[in-house]
């Protein structure tokens, strides 16, 4: 967070901003009287005054932070968490979505097991590894439709900058009381996409716990995805699955067949939410049902490109209880490929001219956008101006029907991306 000023023209809960990085209440703010003092390395480091923990208003012990990116490339960040629980030292860890530079992400984590009337937050650790990713195009709209409400939400709008179609956008924010850090908040109701140039509504809440206290908003941060990773015992093995919310669940667990797993959730806020969960296949014929205390709910089963189930629903305002989602098959997931069998069968397409350079490239870029391939400082060129070389039909070719292996084939189309021969 650069040092920032609110201005000093506003109201109680409208508000004319110098910043693109606080929105508060009616006070003169130098944020430069905080400036954060780095937890970790000078370049990627969470803030010790944008780090902190509290119980929220459901019991459950939650802490908060912000990782911040100041490198020249981006990053892929993993954050541990770990709490002295009455000298029982309990640790989570997330990797966080992809950071790009010069930016930041705040974080939040639950400790469902922590009941110590005052634990003891300790320093985190923060690794990364170098990765590829541009800034979210989604811009914050500072005006007079940004609002911090009395009873501590926020409401306001953001414009899709950009040139493409952002699917599922999320933004993040660091909710401060007067003297420190409260929340992260995050857009409650789901944004399904922002076409270009579009402007779409949002608004976040903070835990009801603190909401009395909330003063302003700051360091807003837009991303296009964000999953929470979860584990459950099934079969004698580990069944990872993920999910993105605005709602959290916890203790999760199969039966003894491995058909059904149950979970307790809850949304603490007063507006109806999402949960759209992420469960690797077995067969990729399931065939999924959902009910919430026992009663059958509505909800939407699909498969990504990347060849994982979905399975989507709404969530209830201020709302609590057991999830159980069935129609999983016995056993464990297999392995999923790094690349799935359908992006294979369209290299093979390509190279026999049964579909355009234009629909291959596409595939090209989604290995890209889904970390399978990273050049780096890859720059990303309009739609308009991808090219492909014909002879690269060759080595999809020989890829497709099993002559040289997916490392090799991948390698080829990093080489030619990383020499821009092909441009993507």
């Amino acid at each position: 967070m650069k040092d920032q000023h609110l201005d000093s023209r506003i109201s109680s809960t409208l508000f004319s901003l110098k910043s693109p990085c606080a929105i508060g209440t009616l006070v003169v703010l130098s944020l430069s009287l905080f400036l954060p003092t780095p937890t970790f390395a000078e370049e990627v480091f969470i803030p010790e005054h944008e780090y902190v923990g509290y119980y929220d208003s459901n019991g459950i012990y939650t802490v908060v932070g912000n990782i911040k990116n100041e490198l020249e490339y981006a990053i892929l960040p993993a954050v541990t968490v770990s709490v002295d629980d009455n000298e029982s030292i309990v640790s989570k860890t997330i990797l966080h979505v992809p950071l790009p530079p010069y930016s930041e992400i705040p974080f939040k984590i639950k400790f469902h097991d922590v009941k110590t009337q005052s634990p003891k937050l300790l320093q985190a650790e923060l690794a990364y590894e170098m990765t590829e990713k541009d800034p979210v195009p989604i811009q914050i709209l500072y005006d007079e439709t940004l609002i911090k409400h009395d009873d501590g939400h926020l409401t306001g709008r953001i414009q899709n900058i950009g040139d493409q179609t952002i699917h599922n956008p999320k933004i993040y924010a660091v909710i401060h009381g007067y003297e420190r850090v409260l929340d992260i908040g995050q857009n409650i109701r789901q944004i399904g996409e922002i076409k270009p140039g579009e402007i779409v509504e949002f608004s976040m809440y903070p835990d009801p716990s603190v909401t009395d206290d909330v003063f302003y908003y700051s360091c807003f941060a837009p991303v296009d995805t964000t999953v929470v990773p979860a584990v459950a015992k099934k079969n004698d093995g580990d069944f990872h699955f993920r999910y993105d919310s605005g709602a959290w669940y916890y203790a999760a667990k199969f039966d003894e067949s491995g058909t059904s797993m149950t979970m307790k959730g809850y949304n603490s806020y007063p507006l109806e939410t999402y949960a759209n969960f992420e469960f690797p296949p077995i067969s990729g014929d399931e065939q999924f049902s959902v009910t919430m205390d026992g009663e059958p709910i509505e909800f939407i089963q699909s498969m990504d490109e990347m060849g994982f189930w979905h399975v989507a629903y709404t969530v209830e305002p201020s709302s609590q209880g057991v999830v159980e989602i069935s129609g999983f098959e016995k056993g464990l997931p297999p392995e999923m490929p790094v690349i799935p069998a359908w992006v294979k069968q369209n290299a093979g397409w390509w190279s026999n001219q049964q579909i355009s350079d234009y629909e291959f490239l596409k595939v090209a870029d989604l290995l890209f956008e889904k970390q399978i391939l990273w050049v780096p400082e890859r720059e990303v060129v309009a739609k308009s101006q991808w090219k492909i070389p014909s002879w690269v039909k060759d080595p999809a070719g020989w890829w497709s029907e099993g002559k040289i292996s997916d490392d090799e084939f991948l390698n080829i189309i990093q080489n030619l991306v990383k020499r821009s021969i092909l441009i993507v």
